[in-house]
């Protein structure tokens, strides 16, 4: 930055000071990972326990069709902080990535192992608008050198390159945070670390990027907790449902009863309810901005199964439905109306020109060049049309095979990269996405892989390549 721009910028917030920083509002957003789309009460689960994001949800707005860029955590993660699709990044996978096996048909391409410095985050461009600027949880975008700290952020708690805790009890040997009481939980912890966050930068309108390590493997729960759900299990009426079905060959859980898992949702609510609460007693809850989402969707497929987005199909690692549709709640006093519901599509690089708008700070088309700001949305407007993409050129620990996805109104195209073949839905019918319609509606199944097929040319999208060592299976 030249000294002419770095002039201007303390003249504006000298200017800004002189009228009243104060006013700005706090921006908390807030990164459950893995939790699936319906694993809250406000989005349809029975057997979960989420009074408090229930109770944000009846204070803001739930979106409906709000989306993960990808079907796992790393690339979301990336295209939240710029506002640009993975495929652009060219980072497209969990860092550092699967490995390729010699039974696979493609190759991987290679992928960025971490988020570039180059990148003007959205914590950069708040900071420089004169917030202060906090993360905690799980960062999982690069090594030391690319940290938080280094991305914009004053402070970092918790944030590393780790995917997952090795712990959710003490200790937990996370870099970056301090050890705890023995048997101290991670979800508390954090909590603590966010409230301590709230009250030092009270006087100053804040951004606390709050990304929980839970519900992520290892499943591990609070003992008390654990036990209240395996009660609840051992009372309720036994399902007329399969616990488990098969799709795609594997294992897919159909039902929500898993008690570890329901206990581990109900410490991440309790988190949301103990930053709310701290909001109230600061009296900063008429001022503050809260985001609720998660990364991608639910784990539901392998690596323990934990839960069920049924209506949803599949889950994590996966381009259906389940692996990228995402609870969103977004409550922002005096303007979203209490209890609102949008079904108007938004996708996670939308955070960033969003907040910046919220904040009254000058937009970043360059940099944030595939977001949309859901201001609008939030105020109670409409949106244009437009397309949204996925790029997963990989294939997933959970099962899945390197795909490409486009939405579009209410049409939903799948492209399988080892054959090219596409699977057609209609959301608004067919939301489990049982029904291919690629057959009956030819045209309108070319129309869109057209258009994905030229968007990935227009991000430079690095495609999987053939595999020389694979061979057929029995072979």
């Amino acid at each position: 930055m030249n000294a002419v721009m770095r002039a201007l910028i303390l003249l504006v917030l000298c200017a800004v000071t002189a009228h009243g920083a104060d006013q700005r509002p706090n921006i908390i957003f807030i990164l459950a990972d893995d939790l699936g789309w319906r694993d809250l009460g406000c989005y349809g689960s029975a057997f979960y326990e989420t009074p408090n994001l229930d109770r944000l949800a009846k204070q803001g707005v739930r979106f409906t069709n709000a989306y993960a860029a990808c079907n796992v955590c790393s690339p979301t993660r990336a295209s939240i902080l710029t506002g640009k699709y993975p495929a652009r990044l060219h980072l497209t996978d969990w860092l550092p990535g699967r490995k390729d096996s010699p039974k696979q048909k493609l190759l991987r391409p290679p992928i960025l192992d971490h988020l570039p410095l180059e990148e003007l985050t959205v914590a950069e461009a708040l900071k420089e608008a004169g917030y202060a600027t906090a993360f905690i949880g799980k960062w999982h975008l690069g090594g030391a050198e690319f940290y938080p700290e280094k991305q914009g952020f004053d402070v970092n708690i918790a944030g590393c390159e780790l995917g997952h805790p090795p712990s959710y009890l003490s200790p937990y040997k996370i870099p970056n945070l301090s050890e705890g009481p023995a048997g101290e939980y991670l979800a508390d912890r954090l909590a603590d670390e966010a409230c301590q966050v709230i009250e030092r930068s009270k006087d100053r309108p804040f951004f606390l990027y709050f990304s929980e390590y839970s519900v992520h493997t290892p499943l591990q729960a609070k003992p008390a907790l654990l036990e209240k759900y395996r009660k609840k299990v051992a009372e309720i009426p036994l399902s007329q449902d399969p616990e488990f079905i098969t799709d795609h060959a594997r294992q897919v859980r159909n039902l929500q009863r898993l008690p570890v898992y329901a206990a581990m949702v109900e410490s991440l609510d309790d988190t949301v309810g103990r930053i709310m609460s701290k909001l109230e007693e600061l009296k900063l809850d008429e001022k503050t901005i809260i985001v609720f989402t998660s990364d991608n969707g639910g784990l539901s497929t392998s690596e323990g199964t934990p839960t069920s987005n049924a209506p949803l199909r599949m889950g994590k690692g996966w381009n259906y439905e389940g692996g990228i549709r995402e609870p969103l709640i977004i409550k922002w006093p005096g303007v979203t109306p209490a209890g609102a519901k949008c079904e108007t599509p938004v996708i996670s690089m939308d955070y960033y020109p969003t907040f910046l708008e919220m904040a009254g700070v000058a937009s970043r088309p360059e940099q944030h060049i595939d977001g949309v700001s859901m201001v609008a949305l939030l105020k109670g407007g409409a949106a244009a049309e437009r397309p949204f993409f996925w790029h997963y050129p990989h294939y997933s620990n959970q099962g899945g095979s390197p795909a490409g996805a486009v939405r579009l109104g209410d049409w939903k195209l799948i492209e399988w990269y080892e054959d090219e073949s596409m699977e057609l839905y209609d959301l608004r019918a067919d939301i489990e996405e049982r029904n291919d319609l690629a057959a009956t509606f030819p045209g309108r199944a070319a129309d869109l892989k057209s258009k994905l097929h030229a968007w990935r040319e227009s991000v430079n999208a690095q495609m999987p390549t053939s595999n020389p060592a694979s061979r057929p299976a029995g072979k």
